[in-house]
């Protein structure tokens, strides 16, 4: 093995240790993301709210979409995920109105 091949192998382990670290801290912070969420169908549910909010989920798209131009992220995909994850709360939501808990 050259120098620059033990170098570029650092430098890939080094860049999956941060990748790892990186995935770990999204799927905490997706949790607990997820608690509160819950919560809040619970509320929704207890108060016979809707499981959706359109105008709060517009908003939380446009806030979205700016934090990702500031952070340098497509904001196309950053919508993406937002829907996806939105999506999967709408369906808990739906749940806990199915089941009054």
């Amino acid at each position: 093995m050259t120098d620059a091949t033990i170098r570029a192998a650092e430098l890939l382990k080094g860049h999956r240790e941060s990748i790892d670290r990186l995935d770990a801290i999204l799927v905490y912070t997706l949790g607990e993301r997820f608690k509160h969420t819950q919560a809040v169908g619970k509320l929704k549910a207890e108060h016979d709210l809707p499981p959706s909010d359109p105008a709060r989920e517009a908003a939380q798209i446009a806030r979205l979409e700016d934090l990702a131009i500031k952070a340098d992220l497509d904001p196309d995909f950053a919508k993406k995920f937002l829907n996806f994850i939105i999506a999967e709360v709408i369906q808990h939501h739906k749940q806990h109105q199915e089941t009054g808990v």
